[in-house]
């Protein structure tokens, strides 16, 4: 399964579709910009028609690299045929913790 680092990822967000495998209270609570919750429970109902191209690209993502959220999800994602899935395994910790910036659906 391919990769893609913190670097590439933040360079390439205005042309990627990035995937916050966490969902819930998490996706809420923080979030890499312009990221779209889609768990491995929801892709059977929701993938359709959130990623009508299946030769996007694509780029999930969970916590850290001990999660396996972003793999399950990019693994059914290909299995769906979708061509150009990546995964930044290192995750919104890591993307964080580099000072980058996050989104919330939390209300002040």
């Amino acid at each position: 399964m391919t990769t893609i680092t913190r670097e590439e990822l933040h360079a390439s967000l205005d042309d990627v579709i990035v995937l916050d495998t966490l969902g819930g209270q998490y996706y809420e609570s923080q979030h890499l910009p312009g990221a779209v919750a889609l768990t491995e429970g929801e892709i059977a109902e929701r993938a359709a028609a959130l990623l009508p191209d299946k030769d996007a690209a694509i780029v999930t993502y969970c916590s850290n690299p001990a999660c396996n959220n972003s793999k399950a999800v990019a693994g059914r994602l290909t299995a769906l045929g979708y061509t150009n899935v990546r995964r930044y395994v290192e995750g919104i910790e890591d993307w964080t913790e580099a000072g980058l910036p996050v989104e919330s659906s939390v209300a002040d």
